[in-house]
Order: C-alpha cells, then structure tokens, then sequence
C-alpha cells in the first residue's frame, strides 16, 4: 500500500517505538525484498504519550483526541494550536511525553513572554542610528546554533532553549532603547526561525488574565503601580537583574508590563 502511493523509496516513515521490532524490520524486508532498493531514507520513532506520569490508554480511562483538547480550551483554535505546538516542540520526538494541563499552562505562559517581546518591538526606537552590534551577534549566533540543533536529529527542545535565550538577550538590548530597525531585524528572526515550527506567525494574541487559574492573589491597582515604579527605578540604575525579577513577579500575577519608547512603562492584565 505504501509503495503504491508514495513509490518504491520514500523519505521520511514515522512510528511509535514499539513498532521498530518486528513490524518496521519485518516492512523493511518486505519491500527491499521485492524492490531489492532502499524503502526510507529516514526513520522516526516516536517515545509514548504519557498522562501525568502514567501511559495513556482507554484501559486507564485516561485517553483522549487532540479534537477534545481544542473542545476543552479556552483560547481560540489558532492559539490552541500554537500552544500544543510549543509543549510538543519543547519535547524530543524519541522521549516520552508526559501530557498535562500544567505543561500546556506552562506553555501558554512562555507564548506570552515571547508575544509580549514581540509588542514592543514594535513600538518605534527614541533615537535612529546604526543596528546595534550585539544585536548582529545575538542573530549570528542565534541562527547558527538554530540550524545546528535542528540538523542534530530534528533536536527541537534545544532549537527552543536558542530561541529563550535570544528572547532574553533582546529584552536586555531593549532597556538599552534598542533602535527601530535593529528591533525589526529582532523581529523577524522569531517569525523566520518561528515558521520552521509554525510558531510566533500570529498577528493577534491573548494574555492570561485568570488568576484563580494560576493559584496566585491578585494585585490591586495601587500595588501594581508601586511595582512598576519600583521596576523602572531598576531600570535607570541599570539593574536589570532586579527590573527581570519585578516583571517575572507581575507576570506570576497575571500583569503584563509593556515598556514605551520614553523611558515609562504601561501595564495590562
């Protein structure tokens, strides 16, 4: 059936773990044996799914369709689907996965980082000049160590750990007022290296706002703006550390800070 559709050699055949002996050995024998050519260039084998820690099964009461999971959530079908993708991607395809709704939550969470950066990097630059030099090198770096995991058996965990870090390495550039095309490049970078694995492609994106969900007190108006503030002292002294860890807080609590082109910040829920 394979031959008849996809030719007597083929690229990619991909599988659950448990069907490499005998049936994928036995399918190989098969075909070379009747074609007396090579039957995949590429063979993919699959870790099991596994639900908090236990197999999935129908015998466990524990199985259910990527259908239900989009039935269940409470995002839109374009933001499901890229949540489901980053949990997946942050997985090596030959590891168990262990599916729950904290790691789809966790998720939700770092789209968020990542799609707030992507705000601001739009907003315009103070001043214009030159692309800053670090930025270069952060892309260079970024893109070279992309391809080489990538390249090293489709590491997509590592691919994602690249592109945290140039998150990172941009959100510390931006304290710095980093300039309006330089931010344009930074941007750009995501949405290529992104479209490799269909992420960061969205134009528009929701925020968590529920913060009974995340188990957390929220915050009034009043604190929330002592925070800001106490951040954006931070940040003229050029302690960043502490102006990451203020935003990290906020962000436990729901709060979304947005840094404008001035030097203030504006913050949303």
């Amino acid at each position: 059936m394979a031959m008849r559709h996809l030719g007597e050699t083929f690229d990619i055949h991909g599988g659950g773990m448990d069907l490499i002996f005998p049936h994928h050995e036995n399918e190989i024998a098969q075909s070379c044996g009747a074609t007396g050519k090579e039957f995949a260039r590429y063979w993919i084998h699959n870790g099991f799914v596994q639900v908090n820690q236990e197999k999935m099964s129908k015998s466990l009461g524990n199985f259910f369709t990527i259908r239900e999971i989009f039935e269940k959530s409470e995002w839109s079908q374009e933001i499901t689907g890229e949540i489901l993708r980053y949990f997946l991607l942050t997985n090596h395809y030959r590891s168990p996965l262990d599916f729950s709704d904290q790691g789809l939550k966790e998720a939700k969470y770092a789209l968020d980082g990542f799609y707030d950066l992507f705000n601001r990097l739009k907003e315009p630059a103070k001043k214009e000049g030159l692309v800053n030099d670090k930025l270069t090198t952060a892309i260079e770096r970024t893109r070279s160590a992309f391809v080489q995991a990538m390249d090293n058996d489709f590491n997509t965990p590592a691919a994602v750990a690249e592109l945290q870090e140039f998150r990172s390495a941009v959100n510390k550039l931006l304290e710095t007022d980093l300039l309006t095309k330089a931010r344009e490049q930074a941007r750009q970078l995501f949405r290529f290296l992104g479209s490799v694995m269909w992420l960061f492609q969205l134009e528009k994106w929701r925020f968590n706002v529920d913060l009974s969900d995340i188990g957390v007190i929220g915050l009034d108006e009043k604190e929330i703006e002592e925070k800001v503030k106490e951040r954006n002292e931070a940040r003229k002294q050029k302690d960043f550390k502490k102006a990451d860890e203020i935003r990290q807080f906020l962000a436990s609590h729901g709060i979304v800070i947005e840094d404008k082109p001035d030097g203030t910040s504006r913050w949303k829920r």
